[in-house]
């Protein structure tokens, strides 16, 4: 069976549920392989309005798989960087993503996993969910996936938990940034579905310019520069098709056309 399951529903929401429960979800160079692929093809497809990443199994993700670290201990430094260099791409690749991302931690995320949970644009954790940069006890850095985990808890948090690798509560995981809510396991189904449609409501070109806004407004001053940037994209936003038709839609009390599903039903 698929380590990597993909499907698209009708209304354009691609699940991407990574299928090693064997494994605890971990990454092998192949997984790595087949998410990086998924994910250059749904954020090429005009038609995918969200993706949601999710896992089978106790665990969300326990980071690189033991065989898989085996194996890297004894290749060469060459080897060793084409690894890292893969996980780097599958990271970056998911953070840059145009569509809007959410990821749903059923289990405990570790290393790698943690990683994945913090290049999403929205994190949803169950109550029993509990993280860890253990890459320290290994003998190890957690150095792929630190900018992400460092942007979304902080320099502050992360000396402590990088260094003391200790198990993160989901409870705890909230009060740091590194998901925004945590729900018991049986309403994690409801707050997906929630979140789902919330994102639906809104404009898709509109949605991929607010994450790139982000990522150009973050750590900036707020200058001249700036500033003038953010005025001509909202100038640009508002005389493009989507700017005028939510406009419309909102004289005219109708919903904008963004907010049909291929069958016409309204899912605002």
């Amino acid at each position: 069976m698929s380590a990597l399951l993909e499907s698209i529903d009708g209304r354009g929401v691609a699940t991407l549920t990574l299928n090693r429960p064997e494994r605890h979800n971990a990454f092998d160079d192949a997984l790595i392989a087949a998410m990086t692929a998924a994910l250059k093809r749904l954020d090429g497809e005009s038609g995918v309005r969200a993706v949601v990443l999710e896992s089978f199994g106790a665990s969300f993700c326990a980071g690189a798989d033991i065989a898989w670290m085996k194996r890297a201990a004894e290749d060469s430094f060459e080897a060793n960087a084409a690894d890292a260099g893969a996980l780097a791409e599958l990271m970056q690749r998911l953070d840059l993503l145009s569509k809007p991302t959410l990821c749903l931690v059923q289990g405990p995320a570790l290393g790698g996993g943690v990683g994945l949970v913090a290049c999403c644009d929205i994190a949803i954790a169950s109550e029993r969910a509990a993280f860890r940069l253990s890459e320290t006890r290994l003998g190890l850095i957690p150095a792929v996936v630190g900018p992400y985990v460092i942007r979304a808890i902080g320099a502050r948090q992360a000396r402590r938990y990088f260094l003391t690798a200790e198990s993160i509560s989901a409870k705890r995981a909230k009060e740091i940034g590194l998901v925004h809510e945590t729900v018991t396991d049986g309403a994690l189904g409801t707050e997906r579905n929630k979140l789902i449609e919330a994102l639906l409501s809104g404009a898709p070109g509109a949605q991929a310019e607010a994450k790139a806004l982000i990522s150009t407004c973050q750590g900036r001053p707020i200058e001249a520069g700036l500033i003038q940037e953010t005025a001509r994209r909202i100038a640009v936003r508002r005389a493009s098709p989507e700017g005028r038709e939510g406009l419309s839609a909102f004289l005219e009390k109708r919903a904008p056309a963004w907010c049909r599903d291929l069958d016409g039903r309204n899912v605002s």
